[in-house]
Order: C-alpha cells, then structure tokens, then sequence
C-alpha cells in the first residue's frame, strides 16, 4: 500500500485525504491543532501534529510524519495577514526552506505543491504556464519563493499546483459579497475551482504519475464578477451586490488548457 503525507488537512486537505485512503492509500496527514488529532483519526488518517518553524531543525514531529511515504502533499496557506508587509522576513518561506532537509532524509521522492495564481501579477488578458510569473501580493511572492525552493530541488520531484480562487459548498465568495455595494472590477472576469476539481485533479496527478510540472487550476468558465456574483445572489436567496459602474483594467483570464491536454482533464462545470 503506497503512502502519502498532507501536510495541511484543512479545507482541502481533509477531504483530500479521505479521498485517497478510499482510493486505498494510507495517508499522514498533519494539522497545527490538538484538537483536530482525533478528527482524522476517526476517518482513517493517521494524524501528526506538526508546527512548521521558521527556525532552522526546530520543526517537530516532521520525521515521524514523512517516514515511509513516497508521496509529499503540501497544502500549508502561507497566512500572512499578521506579518509586516515592509519586513524583510519571509516567514513562509522561512518555514519551507527548514523543511527541505527533512523532505532530503526521508523516503519521500515526489512533492506536490499547493500554490497561487496569485504569483501571476495583474497585467496579463491570457495566463498560461508560460506567462511570466509577476506577483503582487506578499502572500503571492512568497508562494513564488517557496515554488522554486522546491523545484531547485533535485532530492526529489516537485509538481506545483496552482489553484486560481476556491470554492466549495461551505465556501463562496457570494456569501461576502452579498448585500454589499459599490464593489470594484464588476467587468474583471472571474478564475474560480470548486473543491471537487481541486480533489480530482491531485488525484490525476498522482495517478499519471506528472512530476517536474506546473499547472494552472482554474475552471474554463470566466463570467464577469457582476454577471456571476449577481446570478449566484439570486440563485442562493441573498442579497444581490451592488458592483462599480467604473470599468476595470483587470481583464485577466487563467487558462487551464494544460491540465486538460496533459491530465486528460474535465472540469466539473455545473459545480459553478
């Protein structure tokens, strides 16, 4: 029975993990809070509380965590809210640098890296892989940092996975929108994945065995914000937002064309 470790089994990373054991691997799978311990436990995961340090060899619990698995999900948001966006310090990063050496120790030969379409900046109509990597946010720099720590690697394969917005049945963005007015970009098209996809497309890639690869995830459906918020209000019973009648230069649209040729991939669009 092949192994997997998440390292993160929050939104995506829980559900992910109760995926794969159907699929009939044995999965570790670490959160940062003792209570959720016996959460994942009680579906099958076998559980590691596990705190990423920025500080160098001081992350505990990682080597029991990564023993044996072949297969290394990294599912961690870099949280950033709280930093300083003027420091010099990137946390984040910090936390995945000190964590390739024990990723080098263990048996772990593939990685597979959730990042952002945020490393891409805003002044791109098409993105594809190729387009060059512009990020403006500091959580969207970091992830950038964090790619390439990874792919620079060469102890292991490492596939980044970059997911555009996310959405699941207990998470749309239309539920902060709803009600609200004078909303920016009401023409910016949107760059949304369900959940589901999210799932199935990891899965394909571990099935295909697609390492030392980039791919962008986002569903080829790119309604306007006001178009697709508004509709959504309706449809769910809220309050429809009230968008900016001030046009917006954010013409961005992330193509998925890769995933779909390489993976064979079909995106779910009804979910949307």
């Amino acid at each position: 029975m092949k192994q997997i470790s998440i390292l993160g089994c929050g939104w995506l990373g829980f559900p992910l993990a109760k995926k794969l054991i159907k699929k009939g691997y044995s999965v570790k799978g670490s959160t940062t809070s003792e209570n959720k311990l016996s959460i994942l436990e009680n579906v099958g995961i076998n559980p590691f509380l596990v705190i990423l340090s920025e500080v160098e060899g001081s992350s505990e619990n990682i080597v029991e965590f990564l023993a044996e698995s072949e297969i290394l999900i990294i599912d961690i948001p870099p949280k950033l809210r709280t930093v300083d966006p003027n420091s010099e310090k990137k946390i984040f990063v910090e936390k995945i640098k000190n964590l390739i050496p024990f990723i080098e120790k263990s048996t772990v030969k593939k990685v597979l890296f959730v990042s952002s379409t945020s490393v891409y900046g805003d002044d791109n109509d098409f993105v594809s892989e190729e387009t060059i990597t512009n990020p403006e946010t500091e959580s969207g720099k970091q992830l950038l940092l964090a790619e390439a720590l990874l792919q620079n690697n060469k102890n292991f394969e490492t596939t980044i996975l970059r997911f555009g917005g996310l959405i699941g049945e207990d998470r749309h963005p239309v539920k902060f929108l709803a009600g609200k007015e004078n909303l920016e970009n009401p023409d910016t098209p949107i760059n949304l994945i369900h959940l589901y996809d999210c799932i199935s497309i990891i899965k394909e890639i571990i099935n295909q065995s697609k390492w030392n690869e980039v791919f962008n995830a986002v569903a080829p459906f790119h309604p306007s914000r006001e178009e697709y918020y508004t509709q959504k209000a309706i449809e769910t019973n809220l309050p429809e937002p009230k968008f900016s009648t001030e046009k917006s230069n954010i013409k961005k649209i992330i193509s998925s064309e890769k995933i779909e040729t390489v993976l064979n991939y079909q995106f779910k669009l009804e979910n949307y």
